[in-house]
């Protein structure tokens, strides 16, 4: 509360005691954080999906080859899931809410030249700094709610909002794309971002104080060395499996980055065991909990992507939905992840983290072997709809406790870096989904194609939809691994929120 506020209590009259309504001002404000923080964690997840469905229409009205396309895709996955450790750390150095609001504006400005490019060049750049701010801007959103919210109670319910964004966003992005690229244009998929970001920013200024979210105690300067071989590293790996879909495992291109990359990561584990401050405090991912946490994260990120990619393809080319149709049919999903998200926070107080975590992996893995048996002549509402509502429950039952065990117990000067892990773990799942899915998909499409006709357009489509079931078999596996890890990872109960950890204070 600013001292113009005290004033003002003091002068008014006595209907009851003033602290109490100092008290009920800042609990309401502590949602509008939550607000916040969860429209500025949408643009970020929305802009992972919304774009794939405009990509056929933005090509058709720029120019660029189908061999170019994916890098509208990659390049902001590139930028973003190499520079979210850095991006975690500022907001430790140089204040969450600055770091927060400096985020959202240069993601609205990407967004705006994206949306009037007029060439492909600049398209990309564009979502390359969509990405660069993205991972300034993911960060810093979530440590503001970790904290900001650190009674238990709260927290849970926190986390649930902010969960079922995260787990439902992809396919929000879907729909959204499919309704502005058929009703206005594919450019509206990169435009939309800039009114949400107008919005957050000004309440951002409005509701959230930069005191107590300025620079930390602990860390006195960014760790350069630990900085420069992360970013590297993950370039390296998410370049490499982003060009193992064109250029096959078996190219340099895909091998030698992700080599290169693997080794850069090892030697950035080796240089932050002997820095002063560095820029991922090991003791972040060696806890028990949180690294169980983030590893569920990671395995979640490749589910997520099979159902995604595939299930959009098979109703494009199989059941001939439109952009906008498309979008609504993952409606199904959003909703078993709201519900669900809602739900989450109780059975992780009743059965413990092990006991959810792994229940949830389980039900997504059972509804991701539903959409395996998928055929020429399934229905939606028969084979489709069922599996993800099942699909997102236990997407739910996964990503909500995940999220809040990864970000749970955390000193306050490490804060942004563990929000950085959790984006960053699902970001690098996400990359290995697609491009491992995408390769089991292929193969599977050059086995059933042996022997047929290459003229009859029936055996191309059927060997098309033995593509995508045999990815979702592949992602079903993966599930039900992580359910293994789960269970052999994680401990019964999660880390208890630090009660010393100081709040966001709001005005």
């Amino acid at each position: 509360m600013t001292s113009t506020d005290a004033a003002r209590d003091e002068r008014a009259p006595s209907a009851g005691p003033p602290v109490d309504t100092a008290q009920d001002a800042a609990h309401r404000r502590r949602w509008l954080v939550l607000a916040l923080a969860s429209l500025a964690q949408l643009v970020v997840v929305l802009d992972a999906t919304i774009v794939n469905i405009a990509l056929p229409t933005a090509q058709a009205d720029i120019g660029f080859s189908d061999d170019s396309r994916q890098w509208v895709v990659t390049g902001y996955a590139l930028a973003f899931g190499s520079l979210l450790l850095v991006g975690g750390r500022l907001g430790d150095l140089v204040g969450r809410r600055r770091t927060f609001v400096i985020g959202l504006i240069g993601f609205g400005a990407a967004s705006a030249l994206g949306g009037v490019a007029e060439s492909f060049e600049v398209l990309v750049a564009a979502r390359a700094l969509q990405g660069v701010f993205g991972a300034l801007l993911a960060p810093a959103a979530l440590s503001l709610l970790t904290t900001t919210f650190t009674d238990p109670a709260e927290r849970g319910r926190a986390f649930a909002v902010f969960g079922a964004i995260s787990g439902a966003g992809g396919a929000l992005g879907l729909i959204l794309g499919g309704a502005l690229t058929e009703y206005l244009s594919w450019r509206w998929c990169l435009l939309v971002n800039v009114p949400i970001v107008l919005v957050v920013v000004a309440g951002a200024l409005a509701w959230i104080s930069p005191r107590n979210t300025g620079t930390t105690s602990a860390a006195t300067g960014l760790d350069v060395p630990g900085s420069v071989l992360s970013v590297a590293g993950l370039v390296g790996v998410v370049f490499g499996l982003a060009s193992a879909e064109t250029e096959g495992w078996s190219s340099a291109v895909t091998i030698a980055p992700i080599v290169v990359g693997l080794l850069l990561l090892a030697a950035f584990v080796v240089v932050e065991r002997r820095v002063a401050h560095p820029l991922l405090p090991l003791r972040i991912v060696v806890d028990r909990a949180r690294g169980g946490a983030l590893v569920n994260l990671a395995v979640m990120g490749v589910g997520m992507f099979g159902v995604f990619l595939f299930l959009t393809y098979y109703l494009s080319t199989v059941l001939a939905y439109q952009p906008l149709e498309v979008g609504f049919a993952f409606l199904p999903m959003i909703g078993g992840i709201v519900v669900a998200a809602q739900v989450a926070p109780v059975a992780l107080a009743r059965i413990g983290l092990k006991l959810t975590v792994t229940a949830g992996m389980v039900v997504a893995g059972a509804g991701m072997l539903l959409l395996t048996r998928l055929g020429l002549d399934s229905s939606y509402a028969a084979d489709i709809l069922p599996a993800l509502v099942v699909v997102g429950v236990g997407i739910a039952f996964v990503i909500v406790p995940s999220i809040s065990a990864a970000t749970a117990g955390v000193d306050g000067d490490d804060a942004g870096v563990a929000s950085a892990m959790t984006n960053t773990s699902q970001q690098i799942g996400g990359s290995i989904g697609t491009a491992v899915l995408s390769w089991v998909a292929a193969s599977a499409v050059d086995d059933a194609l042996v022997g047929s006709d290459p003229a009859d357009p029936l055996a191309g489509l059927s060997a098309a939809v033995q593509g995508y079931t045999a990815a979702f078999g592949w992602a079903a596996g993966v599930f039900f691994a992580g359910a293994v890890v789960a269970a052999l990872l994680l401990p019964m109960r999660a880390r208890q929120v630090d009660p010393d950890a100081a709040p966001v204070l709001v005005h």
